[in-house]
């Protein structure tokens, strides 16, 4: 997936700044998808010269003007189009599992610290994702069916953070039950 499709599918929503959008990337957004700011703006330039999103310049007393962008009918076209094509899972990039992949170099003590602090990582997004689930969406019966769709990403999330502490538990386990070389 590309930046430019999650800009454009979070524009799909409403209009926003680029700052707007930017803060949702550092938010809900960025629990599956980063990107830096520098990104966004290169991203936002090129989908408008593309002719898939429009700005229109708002002046602001005392700062400088700001730019709301907004779909056109061409980037909602191809919006739609994306989001029906197929798309392949994910590749996995782990720092972690890396290292650990080169276990000769590292003993087990730091690979056991590493370990913990992967877990307290995992444990603390958890605990934020699981908040989320209680507060924007209390009755799961009465979500509509995009909400459920937003859900569930959540529910994803959830269940990939979930996953990874019980790795972590037991890979700490393990290593902590192997004997010193």
């Amino acid at each position: 997936m590309s930046l430019e499709y999650a800009i454009l599918s979070t524009l799909f929503a409403s209009p926003c700044s680029g700052y707007d959008l930017a803060k949702q990337f550092d938010g809900s957004l960025g629990f599956f998808w980063q990107a830096r700011h520098q990104q966004i703006y290169r991203a936002l330039n090129k989908l408008e010269t593309q002719g898939w999103l429009v700005a229109e310049t708002i002046p602001q007393q005392g700062k400088p003007s700001k730019n709301i962008y907004a779909l056109t009918a061409a980037g909602r076209a191809e919006l739609q189009a994306w989001v029906q094509y197929p798309c392949e899972p994910p590749m996995l990039k782990n720092e972690l599992l890396l290292k650990l992949f080169a276990g000769e170099l590292l003993s087990r003590d730091c690979a056991i610290a590493a370990l913990t602090r992967h877990r307290q990582r995992h444990c603390d997004r958890l605990t934020t994702y699981e908040l989320i689930a209680q507060q924007d969406y209390p009755d799961v019966a009465q979500l509509s069916l995009a909400e459920r769709m937003k859900y569930l990403t959540l529910r994803n999330g959830i269940r990939y953070e979930r996953d990874r502490l019980a790795w972590c538990e037991e890979a700490i386990a393990l290593l902590a039950a192997t004997p010193d070389p």
